[in-house]
């Protein structure tokens, strides 16, 4: 494994940790657990992330990191992920109104000040 490949590992990790501490029933956005994870201004990261994981990996709740604007990130190369995404949303009680949109101020997970305060230092993904 290459230098670069390793540090993408390393991040990858530190999202993956991020998301798995979302609660059931909750939701975050993308900037949201790159800001957690010491990432902001790197929400493509955390969905670049997200993409790598394998189907059977089922200890990172995936599902409940969407976009800004409370939405499902639609891609033709999530070969069918988008809609078994919303279905476990709405399996964990998460409702979506008539424009398929999450009602943020609802749903967004709100992390203890305990977990924002040790996030790692902000940096970009490969200093």
């Amino acid at each position: 494994m290459g230098r670069e490949e390793a540090e993408s590992e390393r991040l990858y990790h530190r999202i993956y940790g991020v998301v798995r501490q979302i609660p059931q029933g909750q939701v975050a956005t993308y900037g949201q657990v790159a800001e957690l994870a010491g990432l902001i201004g790197q929400p493509r990261l955390v969905g670049y992330a997200l993409y790598r994981l394998p189907p059977e990996q089922e200890d990172v709740p995936w599902q409940r990191v969407v976009n800004a604007k409370g939405e499902i990130s639609h891609s033709l190369r999530r070969h069918g992920s988008d809609y078994r995404q919303r279905s476990l949303l709405e399996a964990e009680g998460i409702e979506f109104d008539e424009r398929e949109r999450i009602d943020l101020k609802r749903y967004r997970w709100h992390p203890c000040q305990s977990m924002v305060n040790q996030n790692p230092t902000p940096q970009s993904p490969l200093q």
